[in-house]
Order: C-alpha cells, then sequence, then structure tokens
C-alpha cells in the first residue's frame, strides 16, 4: 500500500463519517449523557470489538453468506432494531423520581459493554461495508494481512475518536443538566434510541447505506 493509496482511504473515511450520528453514535450519545463520559467508554469498547469481529467476517468471506441470507441478513436487523426500541421505551417510562438510582444501576461496566457491542453487533450492514471498502485500497501484489491491519486500525482509531467526541459534547451538556432535569434526560436519551432504531429499520441491504 502506497502512501498516496493510505491518504485516499483517510479521505474516504473522513467523507464516510461528515453525517449524522449512526446508531452507536446515538447510544455513546445517550450513555454519555446518562452516565458520564468515562463510563461511557465501556460502550465504546464494545462497539469497537463487534467492528473488529465484522471486519474479520468481511476479510473471510462470511459477508457473501449475509447477502445471500435474506432471512438471516433481516434477523440479525430486527433484533438490533428491537433491542435499541426496548432500551429507549425503557428510559422514557422510567419515574422522573427513581432516575438517578436507575441510572446507577444500569451503569455497570459490563452492561454498558454489553450494549455498545449488541448495538453494532446487530448491524449488518457492518459487514458488507468492509467487506466493500477494503479491497479497494488493498494492493494485490503486497501482503494482504498487513494491508488489512492498517485499514481496520486506522478505522477504529477514526471511529473511537469521532465516538470520544460525540461522547465529550453530550456529558458536557447533560452535566449543565442533571441536577435539575434527570427525568428530562432520561426522556431525551430514551428518544435518541427510538430514532437509531428507526435508523436501523429503514435501512435495506445496499452497501451505500452499511453504516
Amino acid at each position: 500500500m502506497t502512501i498516496e493509496t493510505y491518504l485516499l482511504y483517510l479521505a474516504a473515511l473522513a467523507v464516510f463519517f461528515a453525517t449524522p450520528p449512526d446508531t452507536s453514535q446515538l447510544l455513546i450519545i445517550a450513555n454519555s449523557a446518562r452516565h458520564g463520559l468515562k463510563k461511557s467508554g465501556w460502550t465504546i469498547g464494545g462497539d469497537l470489538t463487534a467492528n473488529i469481529l465484522q471486519m474479520s467476517a468481511a476479510a473471510f468471506g462470511i459477508a457473501a453468506v449475509i447477502a445471500a441470507s435474506a432471512t438471516v441478513f433481516q434477523a440479525v436487523k430486527w433484533i438490533g432494531v428491537a433491542y435499541l426500541a426496548w432500551i429507549g421505551l425503557r428510559l422514557i417510562l422510567s419515574r422522573a423520581q427513581a432516575s438517578e438510582s436507575t441510572a446507577t444501576s444500569a451503569a455497570s461496566p459490563t452492561k454498558l459493554f454489553r450494549q455498545g457491542f449488541i448495538t453494532s453487533s446487530a448491524n449488518p450492514f457492518a459487514v458488507m461495508f468492509f467487506a466493500a471498502l477494503f479491497p479497494q485500497f488493498i494492493d494485490p501484489a503486497a501482503p494482504t494481512l498487513p494491508q488489512l491491519a492498517i485499514l481496520g486500525g486506522t478505522y477504529l482509531l477514526v471511529d473511537c475518536v469521532i465516538l470520544l467526541a460525540w461522547g465529550s459534547l453530550a456529558a458536557v451538556a447533560a452535566a449543565r443538566l442533571r441536577t435539575q432535569a434527570l427525568g428530562l434526560i432520561n426522556r431525551i436519551c430514551g428518544t435518541l434510541m427510538l430514532g437509531a432504531a428507526f435508523l436501523l429499520a429503514g435501512k435495506d441491504l445496499d452497501l451505500r447505506q452499511s453504516r
């Protein structure tokens, strides 16, 4: 891989991420607003772990299996929609006076990691995206594995920076409201989760919508 190709890849990622928040980013925003940026780091870890598995699946050709099976594809997608909607409705319907204790009980590292992992894993479009993206920047005359490691590692780094940026903004905004409007924060975060579920539900098997 030449430096020119790598810079072109960075430009492609810049264009890709220059869009409104996707499902995982909305989850980070919601968790950062409720629990703070430090705890939402577990959610980011879950998201990035799922991305690593999705990249591996794309590298080993599992993307073709998913694309060939509409039933599997739709099942994974709707599991993700249901999970996001469930989180959103729980937050919206939670009692305002119980919001602080609810937020504390829901903030264990395991739960936050699981939320990030499931939300990202339940988006089968990601596997298709990586399967379409990486081959465009791989030099067939050079060893493939090191190139995949560079492309994948770069994506994870950029994704992590973007998630931290969204999380930081959400945490700062929520800190100004937390002492006065814990219930409002829950409702806002719940609405974000329902929005993420809506985004995932509206996607079709189109590589241009793989995010």
